[in-house]
């Protein structure tokens, strides 16, 4: 276990880690957006931290779980800390991912679709303002303007 490593749901509230996954096409920037049916909602891919798992870990293992791809971790961005749906504290650490290995994405009951869009779309397409503010976190961060 890393000192990083903490329990997905302790006194802090439910802890979770998640990334903006990116690449570049021969013109401009994309990013990973995932759809999660059971709430009809656009987001970044993230989910909760396992039983020993830092928050590092559990983004790189999100983002496969629920895209198909891997990425190499790069400079953490915004967090987010809101309400869930069970009314629980939720924090969420996020990290500019850059796109290594694009998989086969396949359809399935917690995320529906996988889908790349540019950084004026993202900011149409997300559904929560929380993502707005990761999003602009990675758009001043320079990470994709500098690579």
């Amino acid at each position: 276990m890393t000192a990083d490593a903490v329990a997905a749901s302790s006194d802090d509230g439910v802890q979770a880690a998640g990334a903006v996954l990116w690449r570049r096409t021969s013109s401009e920037i994309e990013v990973a957006l995932v759809h999660r049916p059971k709430y009809d909602d656009w987001t970044f891919p993230k989910g909760k931290l396992d039983e020993g798992e830092s928050h590092e870990e559990a983004a790189l293992r999100e983002v496969e779980e629920e895209t198909a791809c891997s990425g190499a971790m790069g400079v953490e961005l915004a967090s987010t800390s809101y309400s869930d749906a069970k009314g629980r504290s939720k924090t969420v650490r996020y990290w500019a991912m850059k796109l290594e290995r694009e998989g086969d994405f396949v359809p399935n009951s917690e995320i529906d679709a996988v889908r790349w869009v540019r950084l004026d779309e993202a900011e149409r397409v997300l559904s929560y303002a929380h993502d707005l503010d990761v999003l602009a976190s990675f758009i001043d961060s320079g990470v994709a303007s500098s690579t």
